[in-house]
C-alpha cells in the first residue's frame, strides 16, 4: 500500500460515482425516470413504485395501506376559487393544493413555501359551496388526487404526486418573503406542463 489514507481517500472521493437509480419504494426493482407512485395513507408519503406493485394499489375500495396515484388531469374553465371562496376557505396565499384526506376524513389545504408544504385543514361548509359549483370536483379521488389553485388565475385537477413535485421545485428556488422572481417563473412554466396535460 502506498501514500497516507488521507491519499487514498481523496482517490475515492474523486472516482466517478456511477449515476443515482431510482428504485421502486416497496420491491426495491429498477425504475424508469417517468415511473408512477403510492402514498402511504399513514405516513403521507409517496413512494416510487414499478408498474407491478403501482397495479397492486389502483383499487380505491380496498382497505390498504398504500393507494395508487392516477396519472389523471382535469381543467375547469375559469378560475375554480372566486375571490370570497379564498377568505371563507382562509387560505393566506395565492396558490394551494386542496385533497380529502381519508385519514382525517376532511378536506385539507397545502400551501407550497420555502420549508415545505404548509398544512391548513379547511372550512368545510365552504367547500361544499364550492364543489357543488363544480360537480367535476366530486369526482376527485381522495389521498391521491388535489385540486392545483392560484388566486384569481387558474384550477386544475392533478395527481397529488404533482403538486409536491411543485413543492419541490419550489424550496430550491425560494427567495425573500414571496418568493422571488425565479419561484414566480417555476411556477407559471409548472402551470403551462399542467395546462398541456
Amino acid at each position: 500500500m502506498t501514500g497516507s489514507p488521507l491519499d487514498t481517500l481523496r482517490r475515492i472521493a474523486r472516482a466517478p460515482r456511477p449515476p443515482a437509480v431510482e428504485r421502486c419504494g416497496m420491491c426495491a426493482t429498477q425504475v424508469a425516470p417517468e415511473h408512477s407512485h403510492v402514498v402511504d395513507l399513514q405516513s403521507r408519503q409517496l413512494l416510487c413504485a414499478c408498474r407491478a406493485c403501482y397495479l397492486l394499489f389502483t383499487d380505491d375500495h380496498a382497505h390498504l395501506r398504500y393507494r395508487a396515484v392516477p396519472g389523471r388531469y382535469l381543467g375547469f374553465d375559469g378560475p375554480v376559487l372566486e375571490e370570497r371562496d379564498w377568505d371563507e376557505l382562509q387560505i393566506p396565499v395565492g396558490l394551494a393544493f386542496l385533497f380529502h384526506n381519508s385519514s382525517l376524513e376532511r378536506m385539507v389545504a397545502f400551501y407550497p413555501g420555502p420549508a415545505g408544504a404548509t398544512e391548513s385543514e379547511l372550512d368545510l361548509p365552504a367547500w361544499e359551496r364550492i364543489a357543488a359549483r363544480h360537480p367535476a370536483l366530486a369526482t376527485m379521488r381522495p389521498d391521491v388526487e388535489a385540486l392545483l389553485v392560484r388566486r384569481g388565475k387558474d384550477g386544475y385537477l392533478v395527481p397529488i404526486d404533482a403538486c409536491y413535485e411543485l413543492v419541490g421545485r419550489l424550496r430550491t428556488l425560494w427567495r425573500g418573503f414571496d418568493g422571488g422572481q425565479e419561484a414566480h417563473a417555476a411556477i407559471s412554466a409548472f402551470f403551462d406542463e399542467v395546462r398541456s396535460r
